[in-house]
C-alpha cells in the first residue's frame, strides 16, 4: 500500500487504466476473430466487420493501447487474408 498521496493516486488511476485497456484488447481480439471467421465463410458481412475492426484497431493505436506497428501489422494481415478470399 502506498503511503504517499501521489503514489495512491498514481495506484487508483494505474488500475483503471488497466481495466480499460483490457476491455478495448478484449474487444478488438473478438472483432477480428469474427472478420476472420466471415472471411473463412465467405460471408457478405465481411467487408462491414474488416472495416469495424480496422476502425477499432485504429484507435487502439491512437490512444496507446497497442503500438502502431502492431496496429498495421493486424490490419495488413486482415486484409491480405480478405483479398485472397475474395479473388
Amino acid at each position: 500500500m502506498p503511503n504517499i498521496k501521489a503514489a495512491a493516486k498514481a495506484l487508483r488511476k494505474s488500475k483503471k487504466l488497466q481495466i480499460r485497456n483490457t476491455k478495448v484488447k478484449s474487444n478488438l481480439e473478438s472483432l477480428i476473430k469474427k472478420s476472420r471467421k466471415a472471411i473463412a465463410a465467405k460471408s457478405d458481412t465481411a467487408k462491414d466487420l474488416i472495416q469495424q475492426a480496422i476502425k477499432a484497431i485504429d484507435k487502439a493505436a491512437q490512444k496507446g493501447i497497442i503500438k502502431p506497428n502492431t496496429g498495421k501489422r493486424k490490419k495488413s494481415r486482415l486484409m491480405k487474408k480478405f483479398n485472397q478470399a475474395t479473388t
